[in-house]
């Protein structure tokens, strides 16, 4: 069919869905031509191109309909306008018209760092070129824009200062940074049907030393805009961070830009100062910002969760921006800063991590997605936030029924701080900012630790306060589970231990020493000098083994490097902490994929003609003091334990919830996609899947992902044609033969989703979680 063939069918499609075809004034558009051989009208979701103008019209919110037209301005992609109904189909309301999309990126040299390399020499690995440009990208502790002499108290976690290999030493020099702002060289688009959302991409975009093309999604359902960057590079070593946002919006008496701050409270900006320079960085409350004119508002949010790399701590840095420009115009959207804070400055303790900022990577040929969500309203700016924030639930975990909500992994220095603050009765701002998210059950992992670079003290003192401190703030629907991390026993790399009850051990026993003894103050005391004590304590006092960041930081080259060694084998040594960011890539379909999935999916291949359990993952956070105002929930995924109450606040047995994750009765989220229900049913072959769904963000797929012991495969199910903020129940059959173990997961357009442990595929009938 010819371009003005398909032009007539949809502006037939629109007719009859009653949408008013106008166009812009054709003197101000380039001729426009569009591949349209991929779309195809839809009830609700409909575009057209006509005078230059593709002008494409989809159901929204509550019956909204929303309206968005795209022309070519000298060769620059602009919306013409974007504009919203209500359910009564009166007149449009234009929320904004004549803007166009504002990218910059700022890149970067991605380095190895001495955190990743020193366990490989323990092992002795030969650290060859392809060996060191295969892990630098799970890069922890580097800051790829940091141009500071190094002076820094963890010498032994940053990138080699004498360099290594063909990787240049410290300090790092400006010649390795760019910055650079989106040019377009652009003719043409393509418009798309994906199940319920049209995709509307420009060709010919250059940013910095990417190369690509300017994307709109538009979900039907929603008035949810996606705007993105799609690009790739073939530079090696790339790290980089981006902004991105909307330029060009009149200054009206009525125009301003709000947000809250961090403390929750409203406030603005009404463009009465002189012209901005450079953008103004926000701390806002929820990394949202509002621009509001007479039409409407229109509410600019990051990706919830994959915009961010790890950090060791997660103040607020200011994630979203304003720019008054020259003449009336300004200029609003997300931004990252370029480098952290110091955490003294955020009263978030002493320790100095501004050598910990390690950006996104971008590997050679990965397309790397770049996005800013856009949420369109005819309401002022408060409704415009609630309308965007129902994305997140408001920055919160779901209370869903028969499960509480754990969140792990927290470096908090609990006794050293409440010591330092008078007492064990004295109250940490952490415990406010887990109960704030919809977490109901915090594990620090401290340990003995007072606090980074503080001696350790009298260790079974210290255990003693730990544990008598989650007694005192635990309560009836809160429960503190104190867990440790470590290196003892010579399991390899870092290991969290998941307690049953307070338990007390010290590392190291020579031969002389006894591995248990009855302490007169704290009863049993187990000494630790091998994997071999290590395993048996577990066993002996019901605990897990998981290990916290695999193939990164202290733990690069395991667990490969005990894979067949009994304990790590043993029923106790549970699986790996997964989360994001160490090793953040922007071409990443799931969070932590390159890292910690394709690690997961291998580890259970190795055990699968086992007869041991399968291996699992837990969600970990990674950071150490919380505070007021911290960006908690973006940088903190939960496990979803399937447990009808919390254990006794006082009792001191967190047994309870050992063992249901030792069954796998728990799931891993980010917070927007949660699993209710799951099971496995049928017998040899013939297998379904069946599982209930909840989510916010657009659904991307849903998937179902084995291993026969040494392949994996997987069966991915576009879910674009389901509506957001929706539920589901599914069936999938799929053919289990030859296969050993089975796995589901979920994932949303932003990156969000949520995955259950594995199951055995046996001869046996149903299997549940």
């Amino acid at each position: 069919m010819s371009l003005k063939g398909m032009v007539m069918k949809a502006i037939s499609a629109l007719a009859l869905v009653g949408v008013l075809v106008v166009t812009a004034s054709p003197g101000q558009a380039d001729p426009l031509a569009c591949n349209v051989t991929e779309y195809r009208a839809v009830p609700g979701l409909s575009a057209v191109v006509a005078q230059d103008v593709l002008t494409a019209t989809w159901d929204g919110d509550a019956g909204q309909q929303v309206r968005l037209r795209l022309a070519l301005v000298g060769g620059t992609p602009t919306l013409q306008e974007i504009a919203v109904r209500g359910q009564s189909r009166g007149d449009w309301k234009v929320v904004a018209a004549h803007l166009t999309p504002d990218f910059r990126v700022v890149t970067g040299l991605r380095r190895v760092t001495e955190q990743q390399l020193q366990p490989l020499r323990q092992l002795k690995t030969a650290l060859t070129p392809s060996l060191i440009d295969s892990i630098k990208w799970d890069a922890f502790w580097d800051a790829p824009l940091n141009l500071d002499a190094v002076e820094n108290t963890r010498t032994n976690a940053i990138p080699p200062p004498q360099g290594i290999l063909s990787q240049p030493g410290l300090p790092r020099t400006p010649a390795e940074i760019a910055r650079a702002s989106a040019t377009y060289a652009i003719r043409g688009c393509e418009v798309k049907t994906n199940g319920a959302r049209l995709e509307i991409s420009f060709d010919g975009v250059q940013l910095g030393v990417f190369q690509g093309r300017l994307q709109y999604t538009l979900y039907k359902g929603t008035n949810l805009i996606e705007q993105e960057i799609i690009a790739r590079t073939d530079v090696d070593s790339v790290a980089y961070k981006y902004e991105a946002g909307l330029k060009g919006i009149a200054i009206e008496p009525a125009s301003r830009v709000a947000w809250r701050d961090v403390a929750g409270n409203w406030q603005e900006y009404r463009f009465g100062g002189a012209a901005n320079t450079n953008p103004v960085p926000l701390r806002a409350n929820n990394r949202l910002v509002v621009a509001e004119g007479p039409g409407g508002s229109i509410a600019a949010l990051p990706p919830p969760h994959n915009f961010f790399w790890s950090r060791e701590v997660s103040f607020n840095q200011g994630y979203v921006w304003y720019r008054k420009d020259a003449g009336s115009t300004y200029a609003f959207g997300v931004r990252q800063p370029e480098a952290e804070s110091h955490p003294e400055e955020m009263g978030r303790g002493d320790e100095d991590t501004r050598q910990n900022f390690a950006l996104r990577s971008a590997r050679p040929g990965t397309w790397q997605r770049m996005p800013v969500y856009l949420y369109v309203s005819a309401t002022p700016a408060d409704g415009a936030a609630r309308g965007a924030l129902a994305f997140t639930r408001n920055d919160q975990f779901k209370a869903l029924p028969g499960y509480q909500v754990m969140a792990t992994h927290f470096h908090t220095a609990m006794v050293g701080r409440l010591r330092r603050l008078g007492g064990l009765d004295a109250r940490l701002p952490d415990f406010d900012v887990m109960k704030a998210a919809g977490v109901n059950i915090f594990a620090p992992i401290d340990g003995s630790g007072l606090g980074f670079g503080l001696p350790r003290e009298d260790r079974l003192k210290t255990l003693a306060d730990y544990y008598e401190a989650a007694r005192r703030h635990s309560d009836r629907n809160f429960l503190i589970m104190p867990n440790e991390e470590g290196a003892a026993g010579g399991l390899g790399g870092h290991n969290d231990l998941l307690i049953s009850r307070p338990l007390f051990w010290l590392p190291g026993r020579t031969a002389d020493q006894p591995f248990v003894e009855a302490h007169p103050t704290y009863g049993t005391v187990y000494r630790i000098g091998s994997p071999a004590d290590m395993m048996e304590m577990a066993r002996l006092e019901n605990l897990l083994v998981f290990m916290p960041h695999p193939r990164s930081k202290g733990s690069t080259g395991y667990p490969d490097a005990i894979k067949d060694r009994d304990y790590f084998l043993a029923d106790q040594y549970r699986g790996i902490g997964v989360r994001w960011g160490m090793g953040l890539d922007g071409s990443e379909q799931r969070l932590c994929e390159f890292r910690c999935q394709t690690l997961w999916d291998e580890m259970n291949n190795w055990v699968a003609d086992k007869p041991v359990a399968l291996k699992f993952i837990q969600a970990i956070t990674e950071t150490y003091e919380q505070g007021p105002g911290d960006d908690f929930y973006a940088n903190s995924p939960a496990n979803y334990v399937k447990l009808d109450s919390l254990p006794s606040a006082g009792s001191g047995d967190w047994s309870a919830i050992i063992d249901a994750m030792k069954r796998g009765d728990y799931f891993w989220t980010s917070g927007e996609v949660l699993i209710s229900g799951y099971l496995v049913q049928g017998a040899g072959a013939k297998r379904t899947i069946v599982a209930d769904l909840e989510w916010t963000f657009p659904l991307e797929f849903v998937e179902v992902v084995w291993g026969d012991g040494v392949n994996v495969g997987r069966q991915v199910i576009p879910a674009t044609d389901l509506p957001p903020l929706g539920r589901k129940h599914v069936e999938i059959p799929f053919d289990a033969a030859g296969k050993k173990w089975v796995r589901f997961a979920v994932w949303d357009t932003a990156g969000n989703g949520a995955m259950v442990q594995p199951v055995r595929l046996t001869t046996t009938a149903t299997t549940t979680r």
